[in-house]
């Protein structure tokens, strides 16, 4: 296909800003990234080619954004809707999962609107980080059996506000990885000498 050799040569430099990176990043790869995740993730892109003064490839890009994020690194919560109800005042659901944050593998429960709240709820209580989904954004990734779902929350965790990400096939899943996702990254920014990513 000369269309995607092409673009594979394509670089991005100082110069090219979001607007750049995120063409690279969906014409590539069909990563859809929300505006303000654009923003947060050119200054990552920044920050590594002001140290290596280097341009870097599509691939490049990818594989940056999928280490900031921990897209392939995070395993996936292992869940379980523990309880579901539905009455006038909307729906609850009791959630557990296993989890591994900080290399420490926790057991959480929480109750909230859907399994996401409840999830925030029960990770938040776990480790003691106030987390909160200020904005949800999701896409598939090809189509039948190998489409992925991709899931972009934009956490607050304390005082900071941050992106997380997260890929499954599964929905459910890949948000809450994202929700991981983002509280290793703020766990990252206060401990910066840590390694990011735990597996398992």
């Amino acid at each position: 296909d000369l269309g995607r050799s092409y673009e594979a040569v394509i670089r991005v430099n100082s110069q090219s800003g979001k607007g750049g990176i995120s063409y690279l990043l969906e014409s590539e790869y069909g990563l859809e990234l929300p505006r303000r995740l654009q923003i947060e993730f050119s200054q990552v892109v920044q920050g590594v080619m002001d140290a290596t003064g280097k341009e870097l490839s599509a691939q490049q890009l990818f594989e940056l954004f999928e280490r900031e994020y921990g897209v392939r690194s995070i395993p996936a919560p292992q869940h379980q809707v523990l309880e579901e109800t539905r009455g006038a005042a909307g729906a609850c659901v009791k959630l557990a999962a296993d989890v591994q944050v900080a290399g420490r593998s926790l057991r959480i429960e929480g109750m909230g609107n859907g399994p996401i709240d409840a999830f925030v709820v029960g990770l938040s209580a776990a480790t003691g980080d106030a987390v909160r989904v200020l904005d949800y954004h999701e896409h598939a990734i090809g189509s039948g059996a190998d489409a992925q779902a991709v899931a972009y929350l934009e956490l607050r965790v304390g005082a900071q506000t941050l992106f997380g990400v997260g890929m499954d096939a599964n929905i459910v899943s890949a948000s809450l990885k994202a929700i991981v996702s983002g509280l290793q990254r703020a766990n990252a920014a206060k401990n910066p000498k840590e390694s990011t990513w735990q597996t398992n």
